[in-house]
């Protein structure tokens, strides 16, 4: 078997999604998963080491590319696609977790 694929999820504040996104996965043999924020305010703010140890970042908006490109300039950063989900769930909630899997199944082996 293949080792997993290592998928970072970052939306900004590390609040709901990316936190949410990281729980859908966790038990996924296929994958190891983190995830952060790219806010100031950030639960968990993202940094050099998460991307470093990411093979794919998955963000929730296109915005937060253009962030991580920005802070992080000086790194050879991972392959960073956009899930385009919106700020309009909180934690867990189902409806979110339908939409993290459907995005993000086509990146996955």
């Amino acid at each position: 078997m293949n080792a997993p694929i290592r998928i970072l999820f970052v939306c900004a504040r590390n609040l709901w999604r990316s936190p949410t996104a990281e729980q859908a996965y966790r038990n996924d043999p296929r994958v190891e998963a983190r995830s952060a924020g790219v806010s100031r305010s950030a639960r968990r703010r993202i940094s050099a080491n998460d991307l470093e140890w990411a093979d794919l970042t998955l963000v929730m908006e296109r915005k937060h590319v253009q962030r991580i490109r920005e802070d992080f300039s000086s790194l050879d950063l991972p392959k960073i696609e956009s899930l385009d989900i919106p700020d309009d769930y909180q934690f867990g909630d189902q409806d979110l977790i339908e939409l993290i899997r459907s995005a993000t199944e086509p990146f996955l082996p």
